[in-house]
């Protein structure tokens, strides 16, 4: 758990630095953290963008309610729009919940409207534009309940 903690927190850190902070020898998390990808707890070691710096400064969630019969194709259209980041199936008064990233306001609400709105199935949509976010390392060391 200290080591996905860890990970999560720098994914490029060397693992002789690694060993160095967890105290623990190199080759035994070497093959520690290759255990962790073997066995999918670790998917992938990823880089996080500043999306700010591209100019893409606008993020939203958009509740959608479709017609059940097309939940697939709405998924496939969904996931073909660039600016659509994430599509969760959700209990509750939506049907769905898309996260969108865009340059501007405009752009969002051409999204919703001309791309997402217009998909075949798409009984309406509520936009909640981010004001502020602030977001939370996460600290799987910390977890109990979780098997080592």
């Amino acid at each position: 758990m200290r080591i996905l903690s860890e990970l999560t927190k720098d994914a490029s850190i060397s693992v002789p630095r690694l060993s160095k902070k967890l105290n623990i020898n190199a080759s035994v998390l070497y093959s520690r953290i290759k255990r962790l990808s073997k066995r999918s707890l670790v998917k992938k070691f990823t880089v996080i963008v500043n999306e700010s710096m591209l100019g893409i400064n606008v993020k939203a969630t958009v509740g959608i309610n479709r017609d059940p019969k097309l939940k697939e194709p709405i998924h496939t259209e969904l996931m073909k729009i660039p600016e659509v980041r994430a599509v969760s199936e959700v209990t509750g008064r939506f049907d769905m919940i898309v996260t969108v990233s865009a340059h501007t306001l405009e752009e969002l609400h051409n999204v919703v409207i001309e791309r997402i709105g217009k998909i075949e199935g798409i009984q309406n949509t509520e936009t909640f534009v981010e004001m502020q976010r602030t977001e939370k390392e996460p600290n799987y060391s910390a977890q109990s309940g979780i098997s080592r």
